[in-house]
């Protein structure tokens, strides 16, 4: 019964997300057009605030309604939490768009929003604090991937499969109804987010998917069999998130830059430099994202040895090392400015102040030599140099001033 309750959740979510994503990109278009009569609407700064509203309200809903139906099953509690976390995620990262909040202030309602989620699953207090601490990091991560077209939908859709299938080799279906509404709510709204984007995530949207991902995820570990090896399994499914984050740290760090100041410096913005276009950095980071996920999922599911989880993570650490090779930051550019002479000289051919030009010899005019004219025995009616001439008229029409008879 959770199973089919966990697929119609799905189902609503889909059908949910691309409604809506369809009303707030025809509702985006005319309210350009209003704004800008007659130009092209620019659609950037309404589609950001908006466009992450239908995951939020496509996937919340769902989830709300599977949980209320109970598909949720036994762990209803600990999924209330994690939507009710979900929901102040969403709402700072909607007033977020709308008006820039400062880093401090965005920390503390992370951390509140994960602390509730944890207590109410349940957690001992120390693994309640590395929980907390995880949720915020990764939730950060996840929001800091909304840089190309598509690029946060297909890794956060990755990665809500492997989260899928690990809770359902457990036969959690209750901790599955969070992913799995995830996961059909991005598929929803890729189809609007794929290049060239008619809506965007926006900080709204980023900050719940990473946020469902990282309570899903940390969920599943806390109920996990010692034997799945959940501790090695579950983190290799946010590799590309953390490597992006890790790549921007760095980079800045190296730079001088402040860090939480966007430069322009993610992995698809080198990418880009490498003229991997758009589409195509998106499917690049699904499948790095894959590689990590299909690994995770092996180990989790017994097939691999956890050591073989090193395998992603050392990938991931080369990739970062080789983008750090790609400039990512463009010098400004140097201006041509105009030297002044030093103090106390005076430019050629000046008269200092207060002194009176010494006489001497006046200058005497250049005189240009020219050839005398030749008589020119050509046709008249070519061009002479220096002296324009007016061609004949063509044959059989008048020229102006003469009247044609007419017989």
């Amino acid at each position: 019964m959770n199973v089919l309750g966990i697929i119609a959740s799905g189902a609503a979510a889909l059908f949910i997300t691309v409604v809506l994503a369809k009303g707030v990109r025809r509702a985006t278009l005319r309210a350009g057009a209003a704004h800008a009569p007659g130009a092209r609407p620019s659609r950037a700064g309404v589609v950001r605030r908006l466009g992450g509203t239908t995951v939020v309200l496509g996937v919340g809903a769902a989830a709300a309604a599977g949980t209320g139906l109970g598909a949720a099953g036994g762990s209803g509690r600990a999924v209330t939490g994690l939507l009710a976390g979900a929901a102040i995620m969403a709402a700072l990262g909607l007033v977020h768009d709308v008006r820039p909040l400062g880093v401090p202030l965005r920390a503390v309602v992370q951390t509140a929003a994960a602390t509730l989620a944890v207590c109410l699953a349940g957690l001992t207090p120390v693994a309640g604090v590395l929980a907390v601490t995880g949720i915020v990091a990764v939730t950060q991560a996840f929001a800091l991937l909304d840089t190309s077209d598509g690029a946060l939908a297909v890794v956060g859709t990755v990665t809500a499969a492997g989260l899928l299938v690990c809770a359902a080799l457990d036969g959690r279906t209750g901790l599955a109804l969070p992913p799995a509404v995830l996961l059909a709510g991005l598929v929803g709204f890729l189809l609007h987010n794929w290049h060239p984007a008619r809506i965007r995530p926006g900080v709204g949207g980023s900050l719940f998917t990473g946020f469902v991902l990282a309570s899903s995820g940390v969920l599943i570990l806390a109920e996990a069999p010692p034997e799945r090896a959940a501790w090695a399994a579950l983190p290799v499914l946010a590799t590309v998130a953390l490597a992006d984050t890790a790549l921007v740290l760095v980079s800045r760090r190296r730079a001088a830059r402040p860090l939480f100041q966007d430069c322009g410096d993610h992995t698809t913005h080198r990418l880009r430099r490498l003229r991997v276009t758009v589409p195509g950095a998106a499917v690049l980071l699904g499948l790095w994202a894959g590689a990590g996920a299909l690994t995770g999922t092996l180990v989790y599911a017994e097939v691999l040895h956890p050591a073989f989880v090193l395998v992603p993570v050392a990938g991931s650490a080369a990739a970062v090392v080789a983008l750090l090779r790609i400039p990512a930051y463009v010098a400004p550019p140097v201006t041509a400015t105009r030297r002044r002479p030093p103090t106390g000289t005076v430019p050629a051919g000046a008269v200092p102040a207060g002194t009176s030009p010494r006489p001497g010899p006046k200058p005497v005019p250049a005189v240009s030599e020219s050839p005398a004219p030749v008589p020119s025995t050509a046709d008249p009616t070519r061009t002479t140099p220096g002296r324009p001439t007016v061609p004949p008229p063509p044959t059989g029409r008048p020229a102006v001033g003469v009247t044609a008879d007419r017989g």
